[in-house]
């Protein structure tokens, strides 16, 4: 029999937890054939607290866990029996559906691309109205007109004596209207 993955629906929040319980669980039982990787798919992302650039995760599937293992009874009553854990997503009751490969793939590209460019917290696009909260432009508002991800800056058209003035500024000098 091989290895699959399958999606396990965990308590939102628990996701972490459930994963090293399960690990636990895997280790005391002797069952690590049975077992291959155990994943909560996240990303990075960049966000400013009080004018400096901090990095936290974010959880793509919030509640989710992945785990790749031999579908027997088992391992099924092993995780299914697991703290925090509510069952498998998919197929019936006691033979639950593996995703495809080509799911796992996606899902692993997008955590690496998470770890090489981590993406700001807020997203914002052109033709938008912000506010700026920060710097000599405070409470002005104005229209985005660029957006550079790579440097964490927006170009801003405000308003300054009837004429609109491009300005740049950091993701955390401005804020979604």
């Amino acid at each position: 029999m091989t290895k699959r993955w399958y999606v396990v629906h965990a308590y939102s929040g628990m996701e972490k937890s459930v994963a090293r319980a399960l690990q636990e669980r895997i280790d005391r039982d002797g069952m690590q054939a049975q077992f291959g990787k155990i994943l909560v798919p996240t990303e990075e992302v960049v966000e400013m607290k009080g004018g400096q650039r901090t990095i936290s995760e974010r959880r793509f599937f919030p509640g989710y866990v992945l785990v790749e293992m031999e579908m027997t009874d088992d391992s099924w009553h092993l995780v299914k029996n697991t703290n925090k854990v509510t069952g498998f997503v998919g197929g019936s009751g006691h033979r639950p559906t593996p995703i495809s490969d080509k799911d796992v793939e996606k899902i692993m590209n997008q955590m690496q691309e998470g770890v090489e460019k981590p993406k700001p917290k807020t997203l914002f696009e052109v033709g938008e109205m912000v506010r700026v909260r920060d710097g000599p432009f405070t409470d002005f508002n104005g229209n985005v007109e660029e957006v550079n991800y790579e440097k964490s800056r927006v170009r801003v058209s405000v308003t300054i004596f009837g004429r609109a003035t491009p300005v740049e500024l950091e993701f955390g000098q401005v804020e979604k209207t």
